[in-house]
This record gives structure tokens, C-alpha cells and sequence, in this order.
């Protein structure tokens, strides 16, 4: 058992010193707790040995576990406050929200249907996070944020997937593209197809 934990610690610090800190995340909170939260415990057993690596972990239930860049990129970003309400629009793990929340003062998780339909139970929130790739916004859940409320995301926009942010402003959201990430997409997000001749 302790040659097993010494082995997914010293894969924890691997992913700080060579994923991390090497693509500008050096934030000493965003550190801290990605090297106190094991990523192996939200992925199947059959996963446990990849969980460190610079790439996303597919779930059985069809959801995932991104990067550990981008949750890194996403924590940075946010820069979540002590008084901070939170939802988290999670991708499948439940990694996101146990990251942020010792961070914050409270924190509502909900499915990726879930907060596509804008089904949240937090109103007036400071910072929502999506944990993937999002096609479109939905106004029903930009309408959970608070005047000034913050959002970051994953953004999807023509096959690329970058970080994106934003701020809510008189009801609405303008989210701006910030860096690729790779991250995967969800799908509960995507823009109806339309009519195409």
C-alpha cells in the first residue's frame, strides 16, 4: 500500500514540475491543490496508472477527466476567492469542485445536461466553471452569474478547443478565447445543426 501512494505522489509532483510549471502555471494555490488532490481516485482502477498523464481519461459512464493542464489553466484563471458561490458544470469526475472547494465559499455541482438546460439551483453566483468544451453558452445558466460574475470554460469553435473567460454584464456574457487546450467536448453544449442545402 505505501509503495502505491509513494507512486501516485511522486507522479503528483512529476505533473507539477514537467506539465504544469512549464506552461506558466506557477500559482502557488493552483499547486497546492493539484498536489493535494489524487486524481486517481476519480478515474476507474483500470485508469489509475494514466491518471498523471498530459491527456484526457475517458469515463465509463461516457463523461471524462481532462488534462491536468487544463484544470491547472482553469484554477489560474479563475482565481477563486475566499467569499466566492461557485457552480461547477462537471464533466463526469467530480475533480473540478473538489478542487476549488476549500477555495471558496461555497460550491453547486451539477451534470453537463444539467447546466446546459441552466438547471442550477445557485442564483446570483460569482464564478461558474465548465469542465470541457463548450459549443454556445446557454442564456438560462449565463443567467446564474451575478453582475461581474466570472466564467471559465473550455470553448469549441471549428474543431479547436481553447480556455476562455468572461464576465457577466447587464445579463449577458461575451466569452474571449484565450489559449489552446485540447480539452474534450461536451456535447450537451453543441449548437442545434440547423438546415444546411
Amino acid at each position: 500500500m505505501t509503495i502505491t501512494i509513494d507512486r501516485f505522489q511522486a507522479a503528483r509532483r512529476a505533473m507539477i514540475d514537467s506539465q504544469l510549471r512549464p506552461s506558466g502555471v506557477s500559482e502557488d494555490f493552483v499547486l497546492e491543490r493539484m498536489n493535494a488532490v489524487p486524481r486517481e481516485d476519480f478515474v476507474p482502477e483500470s485508469a489509475r496508472g494514466t491518471a498523471y498523464m498530459d491527456r484526457a481519461i475517458r469515463l465509463p459512464d461516457g463523461g471524462f477527466l481532462p488534462a491536468p493542464l487544463f484544470h491547472g489553466l482553469m484554477l489560474a484563471e479563475a482565481r477563486p476567492e475566499a467569499g466566492d458561490k461557485v457552480i461547477v458544470v462537471d464533466g463526469g469526475s467530480g475533480y473540478l469542485a473538489e478542487l476549488i472547494r476549500p477555495l471558496v465559499a461555497s460550491v453547486e455541482s451539477v451534470s453537463a445536461p444539467d447546466g446546459a438546460e441552466g438547471k442550477v439551483d445557485t442564483k446570483d453566483a460569482d464564478l461558474l466553471l465548465i469542465d470541457g468544451a463548450i459549443e454556445q453558452l446557454p442564456a438560462e445558466l449565463a443567467g446564474a452569474l451575478a453582475e461581474g460574475g466570472r466564467i471559465v470554460t473550455g470553448l469549441l469553435d471549428r474543431g479547436v478547443s481553447r480556455m476562455a473567460t468572461g464576465r457577466a454584464s447587464g445579463g449577458n456574457v461575451a466569452l474571449l478565447p484565450l489559449v489552446e487546450t485540447g480539452v474534450p467536448r461536451l456535447s450537451a453544449f453543441d449548437r442545434d445543426a440547423g438546415w444546411a442545402f
